[in-house]
């Protein structure tokens, strides 16, 4: 099983960018998958990006694309997901998630393994 730890979020203002980070351990990296998935108050959990095992395939909700990188450097067992041009809708708390699997699903049943999120808050 692989463990999973978020972090970079914060308090920014709209218009500003932040790096999220997801730091694996516990097993081989580069044969997981992971996902990007966001919640905001009274919503369901959502797909932001997911990417596989190497990093040749990716996948952006609408939502994000245009505004949202994901990469990953399985020298570091760390998928990053930068964002950029940050709207209050965007506040959340983001989770990352990783599977045995060599895809970019969008859907959280698809991973396993589950991180304890990092909260975002843009203000306006």
């Amino acid at each position: 099983q692989v463990q999973l730890v978020e972090s970079g979020g914060g308090v920014v203002q709209a218009g500003a960018s932040l790096r999220l980070s997801c730091t694996a351990s516990g097993g081989i990296f580069n044969s997981y998958a992971v996902g990007w998935f966001r919640q905001a108050p009274g919503k369901e959990r959502s797909f932001v990006a997911a990417i596989n095992w190497n990093g040749d395939r990716t996948n952006t909700a609408d939502s994000a694309k245009g505004r949202y990188i994901i990469s990953r450097d399985n020298t570091k067992n760390t998928v990053y997901l930068r964002m950029n041009s940050l709207k209050p809708e965007d506040t959340a708390v983001y989770y990352c998630a990783a599977d045995n699997v060599d895809r970019a699903d969008g859907s959280p049943f698809s991973y396993n393994y589950w991180g304890q999120g990092t909260e975002v808050t843009v203000s306006s």
